[in-house]
């Protein structure tokens, strides 16, 4: 016998007699070393070459995708017309439709083997209310809460609300400042013409709470998709409805920097050559999916739910706080990434560059033939650099200078970009300054405004939910969500705890 034959042998055996994981999670651990053990698709030496130093990463995906990253079905359309292969009528009242979503939730794959995106709940359920008052459809909807965290328990499950104010949006809010569970995760999308500022101050109240919702500039993802037909998934990420993600691959632009001599060699030659190399490795894991899995054969496709046309791969980067330092550090200048002009216009430079590589770089299998540009949350593994475009942790400026120092790269990342700004528990005393502080920085140009409040035991890690508690108690009893072993290793691994919490106060607010 092998020695890779042991090695795999005393994996799956570790995993098996692992005591902190339930049976349903060591069957997904055991799925993915048996998906490992294929060998990977055929990319050249170079894609190679770049993966085994960290400056390209598939996001473990997989050696042969077999199901997109991220599917974004058509729910509305699901519940008027049913589904033969789930055997299953239309929708008729609000019982039936939240019976039907149950069912097709688990039928709904992405990464995690879990559904990232459960709908525009609000537009989804509304046709369906009927006579039903506000207290009826409180008690259904906290039933549905509840059975969302228990039986799908991933804090990467997420449900969008708004822009419009109604009873649906306003109950979800309500319940989920009141249970602050990790599952779901919750984006409200903010439009001014369209959400009274009320609303917009329970969402921003329920951060206080809660650190949920995510808030979403509707009118800048909208005019990238096209009104209502883009999702908010997973994290902050946003996507085409009825479609999604086919895959994920990331480039660290720290590395992308290390291997530069100055910024012209960085954005003239290494950052489109390592672009170009990213390409393949998207278009290899994205033609086996297309090509090879048979995936887009399922009911899904055929019943008109999703369509594959609407698919599109990530163009994913992280460690721009590191790679500006890093070339600004080879000219002599002493600036900071976050700190200082200089350094925040070379981060716009970049932002620029890439956006412009992933438009002029064709891909085999995206939307319109593009890839979508990504600031990638990092994951738990990450080491020594920092999420996406984010300013490093424990050097955060107050959040006003934060907000202002970041606000021009969202312009560039279609497919989603996220900072998170952790708040003083003071705020708590004073919520109109989070509500201050939100439409300040939307009206700055912030694709999404995400918050933590520093004594909340429900924190965001990359922009997944995890509660301290859970961590605390993880080593020893494990967990029944299945998100808890990553927010541990990231505490451990990437420094998330040690995000430093600012006072906000209505006099510093931006104006807008």
């Amino acid at each position: 016998m092998s020695d890779i034959h042991n090695q795999f042998q005393t994996r799956i055996y570790n995993i098996v007699t692992d005591a902190t994981l339930s049976p349903k999670q060591k069957n997904q651990f055991l799925a993915l070393e048996a998906e490992a053990s294929l060998p990977y698709m055929d990319i050249s030496q170079q894609v190679k070459d770049a993966m085994e130093q960290g400056v390209l990463c598939d996001m473990f995906e997989g050696h042969a995708p077999f199901k997109p990253r991220y599917v974004l079905p058509d729910y509305a359309k699901f519940l008027q017309q049913g589904s033969e292969y789930l055997e299953l009528e239309p929708a008729t009242d609000f019982d039936d439709a939240l019976n039907l979503l149950t069912i097709i939730y688990h039928h709904v794959p992405s990464v995690t083997n879990i559904p990232v995106y459960l709908g525009q709940l609000d537009d989804v359920l509304l046709p369906y209310v009927g006579d039903l008052d506000q207290q009826q459809i409180y008690t259904k909807l906290k039933r549905f809460w509840i059975m969302l965290d228990r039986t799908l328990p991933d804090a990467f499950m997420h449900v969008n609300i708004g822009p419009s104010d109604n009873v649906i949006c306003r109950t979800i809010l309500q319940v989920d400042a009141e249970l602050k569970q990790i599952a779901p995760n919750l984006t409200f999308m903010y439009e001014p013409e369209v959400t009274p500022d009320d609303l917009l101050r329970q969402a921003t109240s329920n951060i206080c709470e809660c650190s949920k919702p995510h808030i979403a500039n509707y009118p800048i993802h909208a005019a990238s998709y096209g009104d209502k037909q883009f999702g908010i998934v997973s994290c902050y990420n946003s996507l085409p409805l009825a479609g999604g993600s086919n895959t994920l691959v990331r480039m660290n632009l720290k590395e992308v920097a290390a291997r530069s001599a100055n910024r012209e060699e960085f954005l003239n030659q290494v950052l489109p050559r390592y672009s170009q190399l990213m390409v393949e490795l998207m278009d290899a894991r994205s033609s086996h999916l297309h090509e090879e899995s048979n995936f887009f054969k399922g009911f899904l496709t055929t019943e008109g739910l999703i369509d594959e046309a609407r698919f599109a791969p990530m163009f994913g980067i992280y460690g721009m706080a590191e790679a500006v330092n890093a070339l600004l550090e080879k000219e002599g200048i002493e600036a900071k990434y976050g700190h200082a002009p200089a350094a925040n216009d070379l981060a716009v430079e970049i932002s620029a560059k890439l956006a412009e590589l992933v438009d002029n770089l064709p891909v085999k299998y995206g939307l319109e033939g593009k890839a979508l540009l990504h600031a990638q949350g990092g994951i738990s593994l990450d080491h020594q650099v920092t999420p996406g475009v984010r300013i490093p942790y424990g050097t955060e400026p107050d959040p006003v200078s934060y907000v202002q120092a970041t606000a021009r790269q969202h312009q560039y990342y279609t497919s989603g970009i996220s900072d998170i700004l952790t708040i003083d528990e003071t705020v708590k005393s004073n919520p109109e300054a989070m509500f201050n502080l939100c439409k300040g920085a939307l009206s700055l140009g912030y694709r999404e405004f995400t918050a933590n409040v520093a004594s909340n035991d429900l924190v965001r890690v990359t922009g997944y939910m995890i509660k301290i508690s859970d961590i605390n108690k993880f080593a020893e009893h494990g967990s029944r969500k299945n998100t808890t072993f990553l927010g541990a290793e990231a505490a451990k691994n990437t420094g998330i705890l040690d995000r430093a919490p600012r006072v906000v106060s209505m006099e510093t607010t931006p104006t807008y």
